[in-house]
């Protein structure tokens, strides 16, 4: 049996997580390139690109809004976004952000997607407040990369 979600949790700053997906690597990279993916509402998100240096406002029903700000982006590999996902609602600064890397390799016919969000430990308020964003993000990514895994694969069927 192979596994198709990896797990691990490095440290109180970072959450790491990959998985491989059944796409193409241009196919994955369209949909990590609608930023804010992870948390926006996915109706919102059709059509909207990554653009260094550009911010943009996630909104999602449940959780509320979340400043993205995209930091760095080498097509169809690697894009990096800033958000304040302990701070909904809040004006992006390097005090309340963490810092989202997407890294995407070919295998084949396929695509693996590995995220690393760190700067956990950075965040302004309590200790309580940065372990449970550590806490509540590491319960996230797996559900969005499934969800992300999903689309692309049905996609690509």
């Amino acid at each position: 049996m192979v596994t198709t979600m990896k797990e691990h949790l490095v440290s109180e700053d970072r959450i790491e997580r990959e998985t491989l997906i059944e796409a193409s690597l241009e196919r994955v990279w369209s949909l990590v390139a609608e930023p804010g993916f992870w948390v926006a509402d996915k109706a919102s998100l059709p059509g909207t690109v990554a653009r260094e240096g550009e911010t943009m406002m996630a909104k999602n029903p449940e959780y509320g809004d979340f400043p993205v700000r995209v930091e760095k982006v080498e097509p169809p590999t690697y894009l990096a976004y800033r958000w304040a996902s302990a701070f909904p609602g809040h004006e992006l600064r390097d005090d309340n952000s963490t810092l989202v890397e997407f890294t995407l390799i070919a295998e084949g016919d396929k695509t693996r997607l590995r995220v690393v969000e760190s700067g956990f430990a950075a965040l302004a308020g309590s200790e309580e407040l940065r372990g449970k964003a550590v806490r509540d993000n590491s319960g996230g990514w797996p559900q969005e990369l499934d969800a992300l895994k999903t689309r692309a694969e049905q996609a690509a069927a």
